[in-house]
């Protein structure tokens, strides 16, 4: 009884052990995660250093990893030369079907985003983890903190500002970590674009 007793208590114990490493070894990167979330959304539109996986069916040679240059383009064998910056992955997929319909019969062509590289924001000043962060379909100023660590203890938690670049202008929208965490002034809690950056003093 006592032999079975203690069979049990250790099968629950491995059992516990290999549900803490199954769950680690689940956890991904923050980072990693809001970049996979914006691959996977049809309306995202591709920038400059998206990497794409793009497939011809039955046309092993037209199987490649592209790069968006800095410039928007890309280039595809057979094709050449075309704008990928701006469109979604259907628009691409369309275009190159097109494209390849000169020299191919009817082409069946997979467009995916591999990696997300183009939509940016950045988090620099008195944070545990200042850099950039990919911007999914929606990232807001509070999460983005969280995203860089949270703040340091010297931060100024009531002056943090949002620079963000409109129309040719520089604005400077603030944001009162004191009051948003209480639930207060969220209207400053605004969805961040590509290229904010929050500075926190």
């Amino acid at each position: 009884m006592i032999r079975s007793a203690r069979s049990m208590l250790l099968m629950l114990a491995l059992v516990g052990i290999a549900a803490t490493i199954a769950d680690q070894s689940g956890a991904q990167d923050p980072k990693a995660e809001v970049a996979a979330e914006a691959a996977a959304d049809p309306s995202y539109r591709m920038g400059p250093e998206d990497v794409l996986d793009i497939a011809v069916w039955k046309e092993e040679a037209l199987k490649k990893e592209v790069v968006v240059r800095p410039d928007g383009g890309m280039s595809f064998p057979l094709v050449g030369d075309l704008q990928a910056a701006g469109k979604t992955v259907v628009e691409l997929r369309d275009e190159l079907a097109k494209k390849l319909a000169k020299f191919i019969p009817e082409p069946v062509v997979s467009v995916a985003v591999l990696r997300v590289a183009s939509q940016k924001i950045y988090v620099i000043g008195r944070v545990n983890k200042p850099g950039d962060f990919t911007v999914g379909r929606y990232l807001d100023v509070l999460q983005a903190l969280s995203m860089a660590g949270g703040l340091t203890p010297f931060a100024d938690a009531s002056d943090i500002r949002v620079m963000r670049r409109e129309n040719g202008k520089q604005l400077v929208l603030p944001f009162d970590y004191s009051k948003v965490s209480r639930g207060e002034n969220l209207e400053q809690n605004i969805p961040l674009r590509t290229g904010d950056v929050i500075v926190v003093p």
